[in-house]
């Protein structure tokens, strides 16, 4: 496998997504093919941790379970 393994990190509502929206859009037009992913996401399973932890609510989540849940490998996201 090769290429470029490119992060956007900031928080919540700095423009992440819409740069990489944009970067994504520019590097295929020019040819280049592009796949997108986020942490956690891009399965069912994982969209749903991402809600877990996305959603405000009155429980305290340990940071170390937040952690964790961040970076839980889910197999359907393992490349091939």
């Amino acid at each position: 496998m090769t290429g470029l393994f490119i992060t956007l990190e900031g928080p919540e509502g700095a423009g992440k997504s819409t740069n990489r929206d944009y970067l994504a859009e520019r590097l295929r037009s020019q040819g280049i093919e592009v796949v997108l992913t986020r942490e956690p996401g891009g399965t069912p399973l994982a969209e749903r941790i991402r809600e877990v932890l996305l959603a405000p609510g009155e429980e305290q989540m340990n940071a170390d379970t937040e952690l964790l849940l961040v970076f839980a490998p889910v197999p359907s996201t393992w490349p091939k």
